[in-house]
């Protein structure tokens, strides 16, 4: 058996430094429990832009200016090593872990930001990192879109890895794509906390016969820092859950292991079956044996811009 970890935590909301320090101390906090894989929530550096759901496109548009300037000052440059904290964490306890957060790339635009997910090795390399292909709804006012680089399946000790944020898990083919590479372990970081998202996972564990490991970041007002522009006409009350978080596993097959957890701050821990994935997917395995290749066929378009290199390229 492996053991995983799943922060279900708040964010230091617009604050890049603090942030990668939390997540430097549950780094250290799931391998001190023997966690083999760490899993964040979205855009956990430096927060989800929560703030999108709630502000009108046109009315506050001054509001979306000034918030989304510090968001960009405190998006992260992975070209600029930004995240070599975590990947020195991560190699000095010996865990892997998947990190959400917003993205800027300095060579390629000064403005434009990414909801991006890395993958990181436990022994601190870079193993992938996905842009989310398409921001929803009011994301599209914050986030640009991704490209398919990042649409790999990855191999960790605790099975092979892969991750879509949030609503990229109602695309078929995206999720097809990480089905076709044999992934055991399919994360779904996400800002929805909904009954409906619970059903979603458990659909994704059953016809992809891989384990799905959902989570969101739980946040109170009391979480919003002083300092956050706007904060009394976007985030008045201080005892209002934000959001719960709803952290929850599903077995290969669509047995719900871990119950959603609703509204507490805290790691959650689990215990895999690597060859479960394999199991699962003896009677129902879409990518191979009940997939006609001969008559579907997917194809992948992996343009790369700007370019970025990772250890096994």
């Amino acid at each position: 058996m492996k053991k995983i970890a799943v922060a279900q935590v708040a964010p230091i909301l617009l604050d890049k430094e603090a942030s990668i320090v939390k997540a430097v101390s549950l780094i250290e906090q799931a391998a001190n429990s023997e966690a083999q894989l760490l899993v964040l929530p979205e855009c956990f550096i430096p927060g989800y832009p929560s703030w999108s759901w709630r502000l009108k496109p046109g009315a506050d548009m001054g509001c979306y200016n000034d918030i989304h300037a510090r968001l960009l000052e405190n998006a992260v440059d992975v070209s600029a090593g930004e995240l070599s904290p975590l990947l020195q964490t991560a190699k000095d306890c010996g865990i892997s872990l998947s990190i959400g957060f917003n993205e800027r790339e300095g060579d390629f635009s000064r403005a434009t930001i990414f909801n991006s997910n890395a993958l990181i090795s436990h022994e601190g390399e870079l193993l992938n990192l996905h842009r989310k292909l398409m921001p929803t709804n009011p994301e599209r006012m914050i986030h640009g879109i991704g490209d398919a680089r990042g649409l790999r399946v990855v191999d960790t000790p605790v099975g092979r890895v892969g991750v879509l944020i949030c609503w990229e898990s109602y695309m078929p083919l995206a999720r097809y794509s990480l089905y076709a590479q044999g992934v055991d372990i399919y994360l779904a970081p996400t800002w929805d906390s909904s009954d409906v998202w619970q059903s979603t996972l458990q659909h994704i564990a059953r016809e992809g016969g891989c384990y799905v490991i959902g989570v969101a970041s739980c946040i109170y007002g009391k979480d919003i820092p002083y300092n956050f522009p706007y904060r009394e006409k976007i985030f008045p009350d201080e005892s209002e859950c934000i959001n719960p978080g709803n952290a929850s596993v599903y077995a290969p097959g669509g047995k719900c292991i871990s119950e959603p957890l609703g509204g507490e701050e805290r790691l959650l821990y689990v215990d895999i079956d690597p060859t479960a994935a394999a199991k699962a997917r003896r009677s129902l395995d879409v990518a191979g044996h009940y997939s006609r290749s001969d008559i579907f066929q997917l194809e992948v378009i992996r343009k790369i811009f700007p370019p970025i290199q990772f250890h096994d390229d």
